[in-house]
């Protein structure tokens, strides 16, 4: 069995973005040469998310919005985490929805996916830089 690892780096203009990040992943199962296996994409800080969804900027948009109605950044004093001296702590409980890394069949080289199925990087804490995590186990 081979191994192979790579890290990606993020930093995002906004707080809060949804990045598709797939072709960077197809990339990095090129660069491995492994044709059956696995992919872990994992992001690599506590406020950022991996996930697998539909490419629409509606549904991002849509995204954005739950988010913020499930854990909206303001005011910042109504968490005990912000009691530290942070103003993330909306950041720490998006990203517990949003979910830490998606792992993902490789078959005959390529990402198998189901319709629409595409792999994003999540921001609820931008504006500095962040890493993802690209494992990829198989043959």
């Amino acid at each position: 069995m081979k191994s192979y690892r790579k890290e990606l780096f993020f930093n995002t203009e906004t707080r809060i973005a949804f990045i598709n990040i797939t072709s960077k992943v197809r990339q990095c199962i090129e660069e491995s040469q492994i044709r059956e296996g696995l992919v872990l994409v994992n992001a690599m800080h506590i406020t950022s998310s991996v996930f697998i969804n539909d490419d629409e900027h509606g549904l991002h948009q849509d995204f954005a919005l739950w988010l913020e109605k499930l854990a909206p950044h303001a005011p910042t004093s109504q968490y005990r985490h912000n009691d530290t001296g942070e103003d993330n702590a909306d950041s720490h409980l998006k990203r517990q929805i949003m979910g830490r890394e998606t792992v993902v069949a490789i078959t005959d080289g390529k990402l198998d996916f189901g319709p629409w199925e595409q792999i994003f990087y999540g921001e609820f804490d931008g504006q500095r830089k962040k890493r993802v995590l690209v494992k990829i186990i198989g043959e």
